[in-house]
């Protein structure tokens, strides 16, 4: 069986060259970045829609790898996709979830619009969700309810912010060592 195809999806912002995307996308060819049409001020909508045609255009499932604000996007594909292709489903065959925003939070800032509520609804594919001890835009206590609502296994990375270039992070070793758990044959179903 093919290799999955593996679909980053940076948060708000894009992913610098310092960001540990930029640095797995430049090393590994099997990994492709989903390019948003606005960065700074996104929409959930749309940034639904343009990751609902990429998914579309694809012959394989892909796997996702998504931080931050964009994890909340991968939980509004999910709800999203019927109404897109009701009678395909989802190809996507598991999400490495990093840092994920809390859009609900008072202290989330203003800007993106659409993500909140944050979906709770179980993900129908394997999922796994790192958090940080100390990141300003999740409490580990949030990422651990989020985790469960998703059916998910939560990784704590320890106190590392919000796992973005900030963090100093480069190529993340840690964080490419989840996703080839994720991507092993006994947790993705090859």
């Amino acid at each position: 069986m093919q290799e999955p195809s593996i679909l980053l999806l940076p948060g708000r912002g894009n992913a610098n060259p310092e960001h540990w995307l930029s640095h797995w996308e430049a090393s590994d060819p099997q990994m492709q970045r989903v390019w948003q049409r606005e960065w700074l001020t996104p929409q959930c909508a749309d940034w639904v829609h343009t990751l609902v045609a990429v998914l579309a255009q694809r012959q394989t499932p892909a796997v996702l790898v998504a931080h931050s604000v964009a994890v909340a996007l991968v939980n509004h594909l999910v709800a999203a996709w019927p109404r897109y292709h009701p009678d395909r489903p989802l190809p996507v065959r598991g999400a490495l979830l990093v840092a994920p925003s809390d859009v609900e939070s008072p202290t989330w800032p203003p800007g993106p619009l659409g993500f909140a509520p944050m979906p709770m609804q179980r993900l129908p594919f394997p999922t796994l969700v790192v958090a940080s001890t100390n990141d300003p835009r999740v409490t580990l206590e949030r990422a651990q309810v989020f985790a469960t609502a998703w059916g998910a296994r939560l990784e704590v990375a320890g106190a590392l912010g919000h796992l973005n270039a900030d963090s100093g992070l480069g190529p993340w070793p840690q964080g490419r060592q989840w996703l080839e758990e994720l991507l092993a044959a006994e947790v993705v179903g090859n």
